[in-house]
């Protein structure tokens, strides 16, 4: 199968739907067996390498962050993931949906990214269990670090 096959039809894969592009450096923060997958391969397809791990420690053009109801503290993790992130990059921070385990609400998020130093741009159905929220650092924030 060619890198091009999903394009076949002339439709964009789930990554590039979520804007991430061939050659970026994306870190992926709380990988666990209930993970979409499928999301996952897409992400790698499109950047044509594979997820770098919690460990990785150079500039990311992005952070894909899976997180549930009991993995801490969200603010934490999120100022935790700003670390390493490129200016002009994005987190996005995925979370089970409602009914899912480890659901969280969303007005969790809308309260935690403020608070990281963080703007909530878009929310997104990341799949058939994880909904997601596209995060980015404003740019005066980010100059200022």
């Amino acid at each position: 199968m060619s890198a091009t096959a999903d394009h076949a039809d002339g439709q964009r894969s789930r990554a590039e739907k979520l804007g991430f592009q061939p050659g970026q450096v994306v870190q992926e923060i709380g990988y666990d067996d209930d993970c979409d997958d499928d999301l996952r391969r897409s992400i790698e397809k499109t950047i044509g390498s594979e997820l770098v791990d919690e460990d990785y420690d150079d500039v990311l053009d992005a952070v894909v962050l899976w997180w549930r109801e009991d993995d801490g503290d969200l603010v934490d993790a999120l100022v935790d993931a700003l670390t390493s992130l490129a200016d002009g990059g994005t987190i996005w921070l995925l979370f089970p949906k409602a009914g899912r385990s480890g659901h969280i609400e969303p007005s969790d998020v809308t309260e935690a990214a403020p608070t990281a130093g963080l703007s909530q741009t878009s929310s997104i159905s990341a799949g058939p269990d994880w909904s997601g929220a596209r995060l980015v650092a404003p740019k005066s924030s980010r100059k200022a670090r």
